[in-house]
């Protein structure tokens, strides 16, 4: 089980990147995490192949209201790595999210959360829903292998098949709704966390981790996740973009699940890809802000 620590002088001069880093010790791997400001908890959730570096531009406006937590799955940003696929899985991810939250002792938490933040955020909040305030849904799902998986998808996963060495700052560009806006900065940044391909074991498996068959490991925890959120009252946003062929009409699908999303204002977000905090983060963090201040939390599904 080899475990390796992307150089500090990677991260050096990052744009919009000021924050202090935070670390804690989970299962032998050092996990890095964002902790700014005070109040209530949001906690965001970051997917592949980024790192809590997508945040930047929505924690100093959720920071000035609320605390934000953002922390970097293992294998990825400044959190140690795997250097082998097969130590990585959709049950150690949910894992290291639990002790992760068990070690901060935190609740009332409102979920932000994209791409694979989603499939592991969501799964912890059905399995804990008393430790969840709120969720905002971005750009994700709770795929159970019952139902074809989108065309944008299973390109998406065709790629990574036959892609031993991920060029993880083209991936990064490519999935925007303007790629003209990443800036070699930028893409400097997403690059930073991979020195090279031996730190890319956990972003080349994860896509091969999204269940598309019903006895898939992780199909069932999704099932067991929708039949939570099928009775889930707490308050829920769901915001997608308008440029991801990946989870295109998922939106229309969380609604439809979660009652307590149709009480929600349907937002759509203009002009972005994939990665809609990297394109519309200020965006974002204003409506999260109006929906936290119009939707008190309450206890109870």
């Amino acid at each position: 089980m080899p475990i390796i620590r992307t150089p500090g002088e990677r991260f050096e001069n990052l744009p919009d990147y000021p924050f202090e880093p935070n670390y804690m010790m989970i299962d032998k791997c050092r996990v890095h995490y964002l902790d700014e400001g005070e109040g209530e908890v949001i906690l965001c959730l970051h997917g592949e192949p980024s790192w809590s570096f997508l945040y930047r531009k929505m924690i100093p406006a959720l920071a000035a209201k609320h605390r934000v937590i953002a922390p970097d799955f293992i294998g990825f940003g400044k959190s140690d790595k795997y250097t082998t696929m097969e130590e990585y899985s959709f049950q150690m991810h949910r894992d290291t999210l639990v002790e992760f939250l068990n070690k901060l002792a935190i609740s009332d938490i409102t979920l932000v959360c994209q791409d694979w933040g989603g499939l592991v955020g969501l799964r912890v909040a059905s399995e804990l829903p008393d430790r969840f305030a709120r969720l905002v849904i971005m750009n994700t799902g709770l795929p159970t292998g019952e139902g074809p998986m989108s065309e944008g998808f299973m390109r998406w996963r065709t790629f990574v098949e036959g892609t031993p060495d991920l060029p993880i700052g083209q991936i990064m560009q490519a999935a925007m709704g303007d790629p003209d806006l990443f800036t070699d900065d930028i893409l400097r940044a997403y690059e930073a966390p991979f020195p090279d391909s031996r730190y890319k074991a956990g972003a080349q498996v994860w896509p091969l981790l999204v269940p598309i068959a019903p006895d898939d490991p992780g199909a069932d925890s999704m099932r067991k996740a929708r039949d939570v959120f099928s009775k889930w009252t707490k308050p829920c946003l769901v915001m997608f973009s308008d440029g991801d062929p990946v989870t295109q009409g998922g939106d229309a699908l969380m609604r439809e699940l979660i009652p307590s999303a149709k009480d929600q204002p349907e937002i759509v977000i203009e002009g972005a890809g994939h990665f809609l905090q990297e394109e519309k983060g200020e965006e974002l963090a204003k409506n999260i802000l109006a929906f936290m201040d119009q939707a008190p939390a309450a206890s109870g599904r």
